[in-house]
């Protein structure tokens, strides 16, 4: 095995250890209230309801950069009929509505149930005259609404 410039030799048994943790660093889990998302090791990103087991309760992104994509096409105040003009149907749609919400990458927030409806946070900054939003900590987004 070459590593910058480094040649090291591995037993079968140590490639087979290193091919593994790479493995399980290109594939992690992360689950949120009430979605998951998962990166896969063919590079694809799934996004899940937390708990099913049912392929109805997900959608698998060729990448995290397509989800991201899909994120920054939307409005800046979104429901999930704005994600469903997507091609997503059913219960898809608004799992990405709280998938977004609930996701420390995506800047954005719940402000309405009904319709279930997610705002940007360059929107709240806009209408509020601040700068960036708040985060109470790390992955806990301020002014999420509580669960139903």
């Amino acid at each position: 095995m070459k590593l910058g410039g480094d040649e090291r030799r591995l037993s079968r048994r140590a490639a087979a250890e290193l091919r593994d943790s790479l493995a399980e660093a290109l594939t992690r889990r992360e689950e949120f209230f009430r979605t998951a998302g998962e990166h896969r090791e063919d590079g694809c990103y799934v996004v899940s309801r937390r708990g099913a087991d049912s392929a109805g309760h997900s959608k698998v992104f060729r990448s995290f950069r397509e989800l991201e994509r899909l994120y920054d096409r939307l409005p800046e105040e979104f429901t999930a009929e704005e994600v469903g003009r997507t091609d997503l149907t059913g219960g898809r749609r608004h799992m990405l509505v709280r998938h977004f919400a609930e996701h420390p990458a995506f800047d954005c927030r719940l402000v309405s149930r009904q319709p279930l409806t997610a705002r940007k946070a360059d929107a709240d900054a806009a209408r509020d005259g601040v700068d960036g939003a708040t985060e109470s900590a790390p992955g806990r987004k301020e002014g999420v609404l509580p669960a139903d």
